[in-house]
């Protein structure tokens, strides 16, 4: 998401990617960032890049989308390069972000953003913008009016850079709708190691994903959230049918070997249904299996193997 943001909103903005893989740092420095379209075309981009902050100018603006696992590491790196007025913005996966970023930022200094834009990264250089989809800013009460006063600004940027951006008010709604589409399709993805459609592709995993999404819309509703659209199940397999090729973040993560977010997706979900007293079991199962692969690697000998995966659910 960092590159897909960075090769749109360099065109229109004075921007610089902060970034920690050392290949995609180098690749962009030389070759500059390669912007592979929806419609297959490609576009080449020359954003600004670096993995030493403290050497940059201050920033009015950060976007935070780092794995929600790095949350505190960012809030940490963006502390001394953030201007004393300027305003932190996560667009992450998951709960609880906002939250890390405020500890080490100020409430005043950071801020939720919910996007539904998808990426992939093919190499280093090169990305693939799998799935467009709208991105709202939260005007928080909690902000100083310095910080207020950006968010038109930033949603403006978005705009010329070719995004469908929104300024909201209230964004618990939009934070749970999200989950419940995370929720739907990331981990189940993961364990079979498919792409996105795949799984509208079969029976059995389309009532998978209906039951994860209802489970969100409980924990939702039982903290007097109702969800931005009438049926979670529904709005997960359009997401899924519309980003079809595209292999989720949390299955990009177990390709390359790396710890996902299903702690801040599905363990989230459990943790606040425990809280509210709202049972989640499909969530429960679907974190401990993804942790479980995490530390002993795939645990089904094929992709796409959907009757192992329902007798493992049936034995977990």
């Amino acid at each position: 998401m960092g590159s897909l943001l960075g090769a749109y909103l360099g065109d229109v903005a004075d921007v610089t990617l902060i970034g920690c893989w050392p290949e995609q740092v180098i690749a962009i420095r030389e070759r500059g960032l390669w912007l592979e379209h929806p419609d297959g075309r490609l576009s080449h981009h020359r954003p600004a890049i670096t993995n030493e902050p403290a050497a940059t100018d201050l920033f009015d603006v950060a976007l935070v989308v780092v794995k929600s696992r790095k949350t505190l590491a960012a809030a940490k790196t963006i502390a001394p390069v953030l201007q004393p007025d300027g305003l932190a913005i996560t667009l992450q996966n998951g709960l609880g972000n906002c939250a890390t970023m405020r500890g080490e930022l100020g409430e005043s200094r950071a801020s939720l953003g919910v996007t539904a834009e998808g990426a992939t990264m093919l190499e280093p250089g090169r990305v693939r913008h799998a799935g467009h989809g709208p991105t709202h800013f939260g005007r928080d009460a909690v902000l100083g009016s310095p910080q207020l006063a950006l968010l038109p600004q930033v949603v403006a940027q978005f705009e010329r850079a070719g995004f469908e951006a929104h300024l909201v008010d209230e964004m618990d709604s939009l934070v749970w709708g999200k989950l419940a589409v995370n929720a739907a399709i990331n981990p189940l993805t993961a364990l079979l190691r498919v792409p996105n459609g795949f799984l509208v592709q079969n029976e059995a995993l389309v009532k998978l994903m209906s039951l994860a999404a209802h489970e969100v819309v409980a924990v939702a509703a039982a903290q007097g959230i109702t969800l931005p659209y009438p049926d979670a199940a529904e709005r997960a397999m359009e997401v899924a049918r519309a980003t079809a090729h595209n292999r989720s973040s949390m299955l990009q993560d177990v390709d390359r070997g790396a710890p996902t977010e299903v702690e801040a997706i599905c363990g989230a979900v459990a943790r606040v249904g425990r809280d509210f007293g709202v049972p989640t079991p499909l969530n429960v199962k679907l974190c401990r299996l993804v942790r479980q692969m995490e530390t002993s690697g795939p645990l089904l000998a094929e992709p796409g193997d959907v009757a192992g995966l329902l007798r493992l659910l049936a034995d977990f």
